[in-house]
């Protein structure tokens, strides 16, 4: 059993490090993309109309939530809350609780 588990634990921190990877990714590509849109706005209209904030704030806003569901930022319903629910129910049922029944 112990082979499977340390399989386990390796598919697992495989994931983890590939969804870090992924937004560290989206992270650098927003940067370079939006100083790039904000020279190119200034070269074209000085900062009299700033429109490259339009597309900072769109992706941004994805961004963010791409940080909430790498980093389980989510206090509410993030992979520990999942699990402590998930305990607290099978607790339940094995009859261990009884007091939360009533």
């Amino acid at each position: 059993m112990e082979p499977n588990t340390n399989n386990n634990k390796y598919l697992k921190a495989k994931a983890r490090v590939d969804q870090m990877r992924k937004f560290y990714n989206n992270l650098t590509s927003y940067i370079l993309v939006i100083s790039g849109l904000a020279a190119l706005n200034y070269y074209i209209d000085g900062w009299s109309y700033m429109w490259f904030l339009w597309a900072a704030f769109g992706w941004g806003i994805g961004l963010t939530f791409h940080a909430i569901r790498t980093f389980n930022l989510n206090p509410f319903f993030g992979k520990d809350w999942e699990e402590r629910k998930i305990k607290e129910y099978m607790d339940k049922e094995d009859g261990n609780d009884i007091k939360k029944w009533r």
